[in-house]
């Protein structure tokens, strides 16, 4: 008997099992806040950390852009797909930033746990819609390369 996984389930008990920590660590008198230095510096690195990106963001577009004019229409069914390979991996990385960001201003553990929870539910349900759109986009790149080769077919030149 196989079980499935229910990412909701584990985001939920993960959650319950962070606040009995945090309630723990609490009746023991230990403080769970994170001081407002640490959470300054974090941002900060998170900021000169997203600044680098979209340079380099900005670099590997231009790129991209004088990749493609230099193929022929035979190649932009690949240069689409790649395309598409970049858009998925620029939102993700995105996705991660604004993760970053939300957890260095978390003011406790309780919250750094709300946040982690919400983001990987949160990316389980892009991941799927990410999966669908290379699915559907490899069908036509497919389908798009092999028309020329019906078409030859369907011509009586096969």
């Amino acid at each position: 008997m196989t079980t499935s996984y229910n990412p909701q389930a584990a985001a939920d008990q993960a959650r319950n099992a962070y606040r009995n920590v945090t309630a723990q660590l609490g009746l023991l008198g230990l403080d769970t806040a994170i001081p407002e230095a640490v959470r300054t510096a974090a941002e900060k690195t998170v900021a000169q950390s997203r600044e680098a990106y979209d340079k380099s963001k900005t670099a590997l577009d231009a790129s991209i852009t004088t990749f493609e004019r230099s193929l022929d229409a035979a190649g932009q069914g690949a240069v689409a797909f790649n395309r598409k390979i970049v858009d998925i991996a620029q939102r993700n990385l995105n996705s991660v930033f604004d993760l970053a960001k939300s957890l260095a201003s978390a003011k406790n553990l309780a919250e750094v746990v709300e946040l982690q929870a919400a983001y990987w539910q949160k990316q389980f349900s892009a991941l799927t819609a990410q999966a669908e759109e290379v699915r559907a986009l490899s069908t036509k790149v497919t389908a798009d390369a092999a028309e020329p080769i019906k078409a030859h077919v369907t011509n009586g030149h096969g």
